[in-house]
């Protein structure tokens, strides 16, 4: 219910001051307090919903915002005191000047015999808040705080254009005034709010690379999944991040003060975890390439021919190999001029899968007819499948239940150090066997025991992709003794 009349603004809290009253909306008819909220815009959100407004022309607008908006919400005192543990606090400690001034203006009215329920808004005692955009950058944060309390008190919520920014500054607001579990209910149950899509599939030869605006709505996806409890949204987006990756990321990034807002920088450590996550998977499937251009530029002849084998194979095949990797973009040539390292691309947002695709695409180089296993492709197949299986597993998002209760178990992050500069005591070598080559459990999507395994194997060390069995060595090994055989 909305029974609100518009009154002009005005720069003082104090509704008896200059004898003006903000705008005062009717949460409850009978509420007997009021909430005196100033909501404060920076020219940059004003601008933002400015720009959004004209692209919604055809549609149902919003009224135009402003820098500074006063808005009054009549509420009930006994609804937020049961829905919300900060306005438990605020309006009933006697500690606090708001639950002071509730009681003085109640008693008063007591003492005139006028039931607060039937009292006009001016009798009724007033609690000031001041709200700012900095978390949020929403222009009409008034409309997301009214049916917040609507929310609150039982109601339906009357916002029509229902977008994720309105839902993010819910989440947000519910979060501030710790009442998360009525709006997660609603947002579940009540809310018709279908979430927007931010992945798709790349048209062909298409450079598949998520937008800042996509990835500014899965940003909102992660911190609304988290505020508001929504464990299958979470699995999902944080999914969606590691595996895209995020502009944030790229060590070539700077600050251009558009990138303030909460979930850009998501909290409880998440954008730590999620940037390590993704830098274990890429340093997982790079070690692959790497392991190779080693075995072929060593002198340990790779040549499968027998005892036709020739050096010449091997130098044709690190040829084929450098020219293919070079080529797709996944190798970058640096010398030892400073300059060089401008060559390297940023890969921050260089998708997984279209790694591991391209990867796939490696053809089968030989030099001659006779040499039909000589090449990487052979090899690397199988190494690719392994991955991809892994890359299923329920351990590669974050699963918020695990995450709050037991984050030192499920954390790929090491607690005290940033995860580059292990201990020789924290080496953990891969190696990559027959018996997990031929080993099916690890060449299906979620398969029995993958969890622990794929954080083991994106955590370690170091891998070795053509070990031929586990001998034993002083270093601890993430490699697994059993196979099907």
């Amino acid at each position: 219910m909305d029974d609100s009349g518009r009154a002009p603004e005005s720069e003082s809290l104090d509704p008896n001051l200059a004898g003006k009253l903000p705008e005062v909306v009717n949460i409850v008819e009978d509420g007997d307090l009021i909430l005196d909220v100033t909501f404060e815009n920076s020219k940059d959100t004003l601008r933002s919903a400015r720009v959004a407004q004209s692209r919604l022309a055809s549609r149902e607008s919003q009224p135009t915002p402003k820098k500074r908006a006063r808005v009054a919400f009549r509420v009930s005192l006994k609804v937020l005191k049961g829905q919300s543990k900060y306005f438990e606090k605020l309006l009933t400690d006697s500690r606090f000047k708001e639950a002071k001034d509730i009681t003085s203006a109640l008693a008063a009215l007591k003492l005139r015999n006028i039931k607060p329920e039937t009292a006009d808004v001016k009798e009724l005692p007033w609690i000031e808040i001041r709200d700012d955009d900095q978390a949020t950058q929403y222009a009409h944060r008034e409309s997301a705080l009214a049916d917040l309390l609507r929310i609150l008190h039982g109601k339906e919520v009357v916002t029509k254009q229902v977008t994720m920014s309105f839902v993010t500054t819910l989440a947000v607001l519910a979060d501030r005034f710790d009442c998360t579990a009525p709006v997660s209910k609603y947002l579940a149950t009540g809310l018709k709010f279908k979430w927007p899509v931010t992945s798709r599939k790349p048209i062909r030869d298409e450079v598949s690379v998520m937008s800042r605006n996509n990835e500014d709505i899965l940003r909102q996806k992660i911190l609304v999944s988290w505020l508001l409890n929504q464990p299958t949204k979470l699995q999902a987006a944080t999914k969606e991040i590691i595996m895209n990756g995020s502009c944030r990321w790229s060590p070539f990034a700077e600050d251009d003060g558009t990138s303030d807002a909460t979930w850009w920088y998501l909290q409880d450590s998440l954008e730590q975890e999620l940037q390590f996550r993704r830098q274990c998977i890429l340093n997982t499937i790079a070690s692959v390439q790497r392991h190779f251009l080693k075995l072929y530029t060593s002198r340990m002849r790779q040549c499968k021919l027998g005892y036709d084998s020739s050096a010449a194979c091997d130098s044709y095949q690190l040829g084929e190999m450098f020219k293919f990797l070079t080529n797709k973009n996944l190798l970058f040539l640096v010398d030892f001029s400073p300059g060089s390292l401008d060559s390297i691309a940023d890969t921050s947002l260089l998708q997984i899968d279209t790694i591991l695709a391209t990867l796939r695409q490696c053809p089968s180089y030989q030099i001659d007819k006779n040499h039909t296993n000589c090449g990487l492709r052979t090899r690397i197949l199988p190494i690719l499948d392994f991955i991809q299986g892994l890359l299923s597993a329920n351990s590669i998002p974050i699963t918020r239940s695990t995450w709050k209760n037991n984050r030192q178990a499920v954390a790929w992050l090491p607690p005290d150090v940033d995860g580059e500069n292990k201990t020789p005591a924290d080496a953990r070598p891969f190696r990559f066997t027959r018996s997990l080559a031929g080993d099916q459990r690890l060449r299906f999507e979620h398969a029995m025991g993958a969890d622990k395994f794929a954080k083991d194997v994106f955590t370690a060390s170091s891998w070795d992709w053509t070990a031929e069995d586990q001998a034993e060595d002083s270093l601890p090994s993430t490699t697994p003794r059993w196979s099907l055989k």
